[in-house]
């Protein structure tokens, strides 16, 4: 009788479950949805990716990759009740990956108006300087452009003596990193070897702001100083914010300079949008 007269309770108990986490066959058909949604999004047709995780976000209303996604492509979209709808209902979902999405918008933010600039700024231990890689020659050689990074990032160490070095890139080519390549020619160029320490894995812009922000972190630095391309700098500044790392300089060599200084048009940031994303660690395929 006690078993009987509990039944209905148990019966509630399992049926708030079951709509807490999605029936199988909903989540299930959240996958293909999802994964649509980012090809859409890689692809330039944001219309479709966010109709995409609206269907989705029909069947599983709590699913908090979705939610993040439709705010940022919202933002990028320029709807703003949108966005700030995904946002909330994020908020109640999983306040720690809504504030990633709020560090998204500021970090898109801070890049759109960054500026390249080759003049290095003057920064105390505190703050970290950190050099991107560039791919190398299949011989494992130095490409101009890297050697071009490089020079503006022996100037910010000069102008700023205390602070530690992070070089980063991995894709070796005849056994060498980009890092260890850099690392060489900056100890090579009268830069105290143990200034600067070496990234040896990381294959993108993404992998450079996550790995080198942990090791900055490690070095005892609050903040960065990012030196790359001109063309590159923006994104780079957005992925080092997405990633903890607030970034206090964004030096360049003086290669494409001039062309870089506009900020880019909405169509130009899709890369910023996309980089950020993945920086934030929401999964491309699920």
């Amino acid at each position: 009788m006690q078993i009987a007269r509990r039944l209905p309770t148990l019966v509630v108990a399992a049926a708030a479950a079951l709509a807490l986490l999605g029936s199988p066959a909903a989540v299930a058909d959240s996958v293909p949805l999802y994964n649509s949604a980012q090809s859409n999004f890689v692809n330039g047709n944001d219309g479709a990716g966010l109709e995409d995780l609206r269907r989705l976000l029909a069947e599983s209303p709590d699913d908090a990759e979705a939610l993040a996604l439709q705010s940022i492509w919202s933002d990028y979209a320029g709807d703003v009740i949108a966005r700030e709808a995904a946002l909330l209902r994020l908020n109640s979902v999983n306040p720690q990956m809504a504030d990633g999405v709020r560090t998204v918008f500021r970090a898109v933010g801070a890049a759109v108006g960054t500026l390249p600039n080759p003049i290095p700024a003057i920064a105390g231990p505190q703050t970290g300087i950190v050099v991107l890689g560039y791919g190398l020659l299949p011989d494992g050689t130095m490409r101009p452009e890297l050697v071009n990074r490089l020079q503006a990032a022996w100037l910010q160490a000069i102008a700023s003596p205390l602070s530690p070095i992070v070089v980063t890139g991995g894709n070796p080519r005849a056994g060498i990193t980009e890092a260890a390549a850099m690392q060489g020619w900056l100890v090579g160029h009268g830069i105290p070897a143990n200034r600067v320490l070496a990234e040896h894995q990381a294959g993108s812009t993404v992998g450079n702001a996550l790995n080198a922000s942990d090791m900055l972190r490690d070095a005892g630095a609050t903040s960065a100083i990012v030196v790359t391309s001109p063309n590159h700098i923006r994104r780079a500044v957005a992925d080092f914010i997405v990633a903890g790392m607030p970034v206090v300089g964004a030096t360049t060599s003086l290669e494409q300079l001039v062309s870089s200084l506009p900020p880019p048009s909405r169509p130009g940031q899709r890369g910023i949008y996309l980089d950020a994303t993945r920086t934030l660690l929401l999964p491309s395929q699920r």
